[in-house]
């Protein structure tokens, strides 16, 4: 089940059809209001909604009402609500609805608005948590929102089907709309959003069209490296791409293990359950890089059981890195990757769409499911 958050800005766009460069401020927005202007946020975003073409695959949050729970009804989608807007509602409910649904857990945030929507979607969630906008705003400087309100639900629709899907950071800029009034553009860059994109799917590719894999696992590898933090402890699973993470270090490795690396030093080499929890328990930042076995499609529970519950629950679940080229990940055909790490619990909570990381500054959003109702199928 996707769980899809919704933000609408009821407001966005109001005062676009009568030229008044904008909607911010409760000035603007009476100005409109005495002039029969209308929103477009609502209908842009029933608009996209209405691209999913599995209903019974997704349920959307939001706050109740014109903030998110009317449009979801209105596209046909089951919503539940996480709260509630004040009226009319500010930036401040945007702000409070973002990170409440973030809180939620749901897979991705997809809001309706302009750049000053983004900004307050920015200010709950900073650039770590997968976020889409549907264009309704007056002001579209930022790199956020999708070409069109379709558009946004293609790319929703395409998540919910497990279709692979690219994500990357995209600016969030506005512009002074007191001086844009007086003939001055004057852009502000506030910060980065991760969005989904809709792109090519393979880079380093042959005539063939398939991936160069060699080059692919140096360019994941380098792309980690490259993030590598000091002193954090990285616990680097079984696997030819983690393996070649290694390789880009220089170091030697277990290609049906676990090794340990700190500051870029090999600091154990196929470790066990208890040495890696002994390791977990020295260190107060730890990031774990696993990936998917071939055809399976299993991140937990097949060939790394030495990465058990409890230290994946002391490392934490924003710390596990999966790594996968897109070609591995195409030969599931939309099965989510599984998870079966003997803990029903955790298992629950490692469910949901994740971030893959497929190449150097590369990355893409797929599902993680539960092996058992895979095999159950």
């Amino acid at each position: 089940m996707f769980k899809l958050g919704l933000i609408i800005n009821p407001l966005a766009g109001i005062g676009g059809p009568l030229a008044l460069k904008g909607s911010d401020g409760e000035a603007i927005v009476a100005a409109a209001k005495s002039r029969g202007a209308q929103p477009r946020a609502p209908q842009r975003a029933i608009e996209a909604l209405k691209a999913i073409d599995k209903p019974n695959l997704v349920t959307v949050y939001g706050f109740a009402g014109e903030m998110g729970g009317d449009i979801a009804l209105a596209a046909g989608l089951a919503f539940e609500a996480i709260g509630e807007s004040s009226t009319p509602s500010s930036a401040e409910d945007t702000i409070a609805a973002a990170r409440v649904l973030q809180q939620q857990g749901v897979d991705l945030i997809l809001f309706a608005g302009g750049d000053g929507t983004a900004r307050d979607i920015f200010a709950a969630v900073a650039g770590d948590f997968p976020v889409l906008g549907i264009p309704a705003g007056v002001k579209m400087h930022s790199g956020v929102y999708a070409v069109s309100p379709q558009a946004a639900g293609e790319i929703v629709r395409r998540l919910i089907n497990g279709q692979l899907i690219d994500i990357g950071l995209a600016e969030v800029r506005d512009i002074d709309e007191a001086r844009f009034r007086q003939g001055v553009v004057s852009s502000r860059f506030f910060g980065e959003l991760l969005v989904p994109k809709e792109g090519r799917f393979l880079q380093q590719v042959k005539s063939s069209g398939r991936e160069v894999e060699a080059l692919v696992l140096q360019d994941i590898a380098a792309d980690i490296v490259e993030s590598m933090e000091d002193d954090c402890l990285y616990i680097i699973g079984p696997g030819t791409t983690p393996r070649a993470v290694l390789d880009e270090l220089q170091l030697e490795n277990t290609l049906l293990g676990f090794d340990a690396v700190v500051n870029n030093e090999l600091l154990g080499a196929d470790l066990d359950e208890s040495a890696l929890f002994a390791l977990v328990e020295q260190y107060p930042l730890v990031k774990v890089i696993i990936t998917a076995i071939g055809g399976q499609g299993h991140i937990i529970g097949r060939g790394n059981q030495q990465l058990s519950p409890r230290i994946i629950r002391a490392v934490g679940l924003d710390n596990l890195m999966i790594v996968a080229t897109k070609t591995k990940i195409t030969e599931l055909e939309g099965r989510p990757l599984q998870v079966d790490s003997n803990d029903p619990e955790l298992d629950q909570s490692l469910s949901g769409y994740r971030q893959i990381i497929t190449g150097y500054h590369d990355a893409i959003m797929y599902p993680v499911g539960l092996a058992s109702e895979e095999e159950s199928q």
